[in-house]
């Protein structure tokens, strides 16, 4: 019997999923247990085995935005969120936030939330933003037959910066990462710009947790990057998913070393043109849209360009991600 406790958002519950097998990093705690954390929409769950959408955050992230659960929810899903091993809800004493040498690793704890969704619904959508949305759409191409649709805000497809510079720092990263993988790199600082456009006491329009979503973000740690790396080259050379997969991306991308007041109105973190170019590779059948002056979560954008993400979201799962399509896997 899964136990849920009341939730850090208000109306909300949650269930620690235990990871006991799951690997330590050099210099974490034995004692202290790895979980993903599992959240839903307190109170009995819908008569008639509703479908469900499941969503996944993106780096120095988990999930706070209650405004997409009220949107999943007015289209007829009921509405999951995955706190992955490491992050947010799930990261405890002693460990590296958000460190892993491998994205399968989290095959196990969405595994594990799939299953526990598919006791009380039928069909499931899944959902992934940035980093979650390389991490989901890794999952739905090892799990065929499992999903209805495969929804990706702003996935993370491929390494920002010029060919050349991918290629020649790819090997670089690799080697490092395997041979010291919590090593701290140091690349560019955060400025912390997006977090400037989007908390409310920076000027920003949420009031999440600077705890679970800090700035400056963690730092990057070779061992994690070369695994971000490895799944990219599994996009690259063509995942194959098999259901309809609907990416989203904003219109423009500003890396700006300064902060402007355009930066609420583009995509900072990645660069959406390669994300574009990537979508294609996803599998058979991708529709691309293109949402002007969206941020890098689309979700968290200005309330009319969030207002037509929503409306996208929901014209395509209308036409595309058809419940009865997914089974629960043997």
């Amino acid at each position: 019997m899964t136990e849920w406790n009341p939730d850090l958002l208000p109306g909300f519950e949650a269930t620690d999923l235990v990871l006991p097998d799951a690997a330590r990093a050099a210099g974490e705690p034995d004692d202290v247990e790895m979980v993903a954390t599992l959240v839903r929409r307190s109170g009995p769950v819908a008569p008639g085995r509703p479908p469900a959408l499941l969503y996944v955050h993106g780096w120095n992230d988990y999930f706070f935005q209650t405004h997409l659960a009220d949107a999943v929810e007015a289209m007829g899903y009921a509405f999951y969120a995955l706190d992955l091993r490491r992050y947010g809800r799930s990261l405890r004493r002693g460990h590296l936030p958000g460190f892993v040498t491998d994205l399968d690793e989290y095959q196990v704890e969405l595994d594990a939330a799939t299953d526990l969704i598919a006791e009380e619904h039928d069909g499931l959508l899944l959902m992934g933003h940035s980093t979650g949305g390389l991490v989901t759409a890794l999952w739905a191409a090892a799990r065929p037959g499992r999903l209805s649709g495969l929804v990706l805000n702003s996935p993370w497809l491929d390494l920002q910066g010029s060919p050349l510079i991918r290629t020649v720092g790819s090997p670089l990263i690799d080697a490092l990462g395997s041979r010291n993988p919590t090593s701290v790199l140091r690349l560019q600082p955060d400025l912390g710009f997006y977090a400037r456009a989007l908390h409310r006491t920076l000027e920003g329009e949420w009031d999440y947790d600077l705890e679970l979503k800090v700035t400056p973000s963690p730092p990057i740690r070779a061992g994690w990057l070369r695994a971000v790396l490895a799944g990219h080259q599994r996009v690259a050379a063509g995942l194959g998913i098999d259901v309809p997969v609907l990416v989203l991306a904003s219109g423009a991308t500003d890396f700006g070393r300064r902060w402007h007041e355009g930066l609420r109105t583009v995509d900072s973190v990645l660069d959406v043109d390669q994300i574009a170019a990537r979508a294609v590779k996803l599998g058979r059948h991708v529709t691309l849209v293109r949402i002007q002056e969206g941020m890098h979560d689309l979700l968290l954008s200005a309330p009319e360009v969030r207002a037509r993400v929503v409306g996208e979201i929901a014209r395509w799962t209308a036409a595309y991600a058809d419940p009865a399509a997914s089974t629960r896997a043997p």
